[in-house]
């Protein structure tokens, strides 16, 4: 008796490991269906204006492709003839320029990549005498690599400027909030989403949510660090990050994303 109790012990708990497993494999694809779809609204075309139409106060919202750049926005202003490529570099590409009006300024033109805020700290380093400001042309990148150019920015007592028909848009205004101080042209842009953080399919929901948390309230301390209201993460945590949102000018300022908006 003792015998058949035992065996149908092992059988029940058999049973029960092949049940685990068998949750744990639909979990699991569960998860990665989650990571494909959240993917393929990701790449889903959004129906929202190009970034080239003019934004007004409740009409901010504009589409947001990183791999399509056109740097003639609906309403230059006067700005410096700086001549910008037509396409956008994988990563930052420096250049220094000096302005009768501005000074002395290094030109940021590109994706934001991992290894370009040492980059950047190596070219201001070989520089003779160091810039008055940071002009920043860029459609964003990795995240923390923009904070790093941030923390770079303001330690070196920069200025940052968005010059017309230039955007900062995504992570970029984290380089933009590195300023003492920071000015933008009506004819520029400065744009936030909510950022896209890549996880793998099979972790855990609760370590993605825990890992995206962290993340932005690493981005808030940021913020509040420069001395940029972190309120303004809240026009990005509303947008998908195939869309983005357009700071007016009042939001630039009472943000201090801002110090100065200029023509």
């Amino acid at each position: 008796m003792q015998r058949f109790i035992e065996k149908g012990r092992s059988l029940t708990i058999g049973r029960g490991l092949k049940f685990i497993l068998l949750l744990q494999v639909v979990i699991a694809g569960l998860l990665i269906l989650t990571d494909v779809g959240a993917r393929w609204n990701l790449d889903r075309p959004s129906d929202k204006p190009e970034i080239t139409q003019p934004v007004s106060p409740g009409d901010q919202v504009r589409r947001y492709n990183p791999n399509q750049y056109d740097p003639q926005l609906s309403e230059p202003g006067s700005r410096p003839d700086i001549d910008l490529p037509s396409d956008l570099p994988p990563r930052l590409n420096f250049s220094l320029r000096d302005e009768p009006d501005i000074g002395s300024l290094v030109i940021m033109h590109g994706q934001i990549a991992t290894g370009d805020a040492e980059r950047a700290h190596a070219y201001l380093e070989g520089l003779d005498v160091p810039p008055d400001s940071i002009a920043i042309n860029s459609l964003g990148g990795i995240v923390d690599e923009a904070l790093e150019l941030g923390r770079l920015v303001r330690n070196r007592s920069l200025n940052t400027l968005i010059l017309s028909e230039m955007v900062c848009l995504s992570s970029c205004p984290y380089v933009l909030a590195g300023g003492v101080e920071r000015r933008v042209s009506l004819g520029g842009a400065v744009g936030l989403h909510q950022h896209y953080y890549e996880t793998p399919g099979y972790m855990p929901v609760f370590f993605a949510v825990e890992d995206i948390q962290f993340s932005q309230g690493e981005t808030m301390g940021y913020l509040i660090e420069m001395g940029i209201d972190p309120g303004v993460m809240i026009h990005g945590l509303k947008t998908p990050p195939n869309d983005i949102y357009v700071l007016v000018e009042n939001e630039l300022l009472e943000s201090r994303m801002a110090t100065e908006v200029i023509e």
